[in-house]
Order: C-alpha cells, then sequence, then structure tokens
C-alpha cells in the first residue's frame, strides 16, 4: 500500500475517522490493527516475523528488567540480539555472503556452485529490528523501565507511519506518546496537515519524476 495511492487515502480516511472517534486504549489497539493491515497489505506472510520479533523483546526486556543477575540479564539480552539480526542477516544478506564466497573460491582456483535461495527481502525489516533492539538495550543499561502493556508496545514496533522509511525511534521519545493520551488541537492538525502534503509533493514531484527520466535512460 503506497503513501501516494488512492488506497491509501481511503484508509487513512477510515483510520483517522475511527481514531477521533475512539478513547485512547481503543485508538491504540485500534492503530495496531491499522498498521498490521497496512504492513500485510505488501505481503500477509511476514506479519508473522514482525510478530516473532515483537514477543521476543516484550518478554526478553521484561525478563531483563525483573532480574538481578548479572548472567540473566545477559542471556535475555544477546538472545534478543542473537534472534533480531539473525532474522536481518538471513533474509538480507544470505544470497550476498553465498555469492561473495563463491567468487572468492573462485579466486582460488575453486569452482564451486552455491546455493543461492529466492528469498523474499520484508519490507521494513531494518527498521523494525534496530529499533526493538535499542529499546532492549536501553533496558538493559536501565536507561527505559518495559512496559507491560503488550499491545503499546507492539504499536511501538509496528507504528506504520514510519515503519518503511523511518526514522529508527527510540522508546524514551515514542512510547510516552503511544502509553499517554493525545490530544489533537487545530495547530497540531494543521501541523500534521502541511507534513503530510510537503512530504506528498516531494514524493511525487521531486523523487518520483527524476526517476522516472532515469529508467528511461537506463533501463535495466
Amino acid at each position: 500500500m503506497l503513501f501516494n495511492s488512492s488506497v491509501f487515502f481511503v484508509f487513512f480516511i477510515i483510520v483517522y475517522g475511527l481514531y477521533r472517534a475512539l478513547k485512547h486504549r481503543w485508538q491504540n489497539r485500534m492503530l495496531l490493527v491499522a498498521s498490521y493491515v497496512f504492513y500485510g497489505w505488501w505481503n500477509w506472510r511476514f506479519l508473522f516475523l514482525m510478530l516473532a520479533s515483537t514477543v521476543l523483546d516484550y518478554y526478553c526486556c521484561l525478563g531483563i528488567h525483573g532480574s538481578t543477575k548479572v548472567r540473566e540479564r545477559k542471556f535475555y539480552l544477546f538472545l534478543s540480539i542473537f534472534v533480531n539480526l539473525g532474522f536481518l542477516c538471513y533474509f538480507k544478506y544470505f544470497n550476498f555472503f553465498i555469492s561473495s564466497l563463491g567468487m572468492a573460491l573462485g579466486y582460488l582456483g575453486l569452482t564451486i556452485h552455491p546455493m543461492a535461495l529466492h528469498i523474499i527481502l520484508p519490507l521494513g525489516i531494518s527498521f523494525y529490528t534496530f529499533q526493538t533492539l535499542s529499546y532492549t538495550i536501553d533496558v538493559y543499561r536501565r536507561q527505559l523501565a518495559p512496559t507491560r502493556n503488550f499491545v503499546d508496545f507492539a504499536l511501538f514496533v509496528s507504528f506504520s507511519p514510519q515503519l518503511f522509511a523511518g526514522p529508527i525511534e527510540r522508546a524514551v521519545h515514542l512510547l510516552p506518546q503511544i502509553a499517554l493520551p493525545r490530544n489533537v488541537t487545530p495547530e497540531k492538525l494543521g501541523r500534521g496537515c502541511y507534513l503530510i502534503f510537503w512530504g506528498l509533493f516531494q514524493k511525487m514531484f521531486v523523487a518520483d519524476n527524476p526517476a522516472l527520466m532515469r529508467d528511461r535512460l537506463c533501463p535495466t
């Protein structure tokens, strides 16, 4: 679902209407469902990957915070890092490493036929992986107390406006905005509309048009 598509426009109107009609807790639940629908519109199967990362880091951080033993705290930290970076490396770099290995061995006179898998790169995996890792590291350093509200944490991980393009948000900045009630004022609404339309202008006229010219001049 592209931000400059008619489908997203309808999706946005529905989500915004529900947001204004609901109370704070139900707003968060609705935004979580909307974020998963937004992500799943591209490929619903990768929702389970993001959910697995979310569940892992939620419970790892509770384990880190609740433990007084250094060894246990490090175990939860390294478990989170190992699994999350394992997902990222597999989906993003597996074929690159395999092809690079084949080339390196070729220079040594060894001919191999490395196995290459048709791996689809999940959109936004780098953003939500490093976002959850920053949360885990902050909890480990005792710079942040972990939230015990799973819906709030899942929304922090999957929040659709910054899921695909960033920025990577620190939990100390975004989680309080999720956990506390939000007040929509005319000034905030006007500022938000300005940023949305300015971003669409930059996307559609500044970025897309030069990209089309490049594709015509340098077809692949």
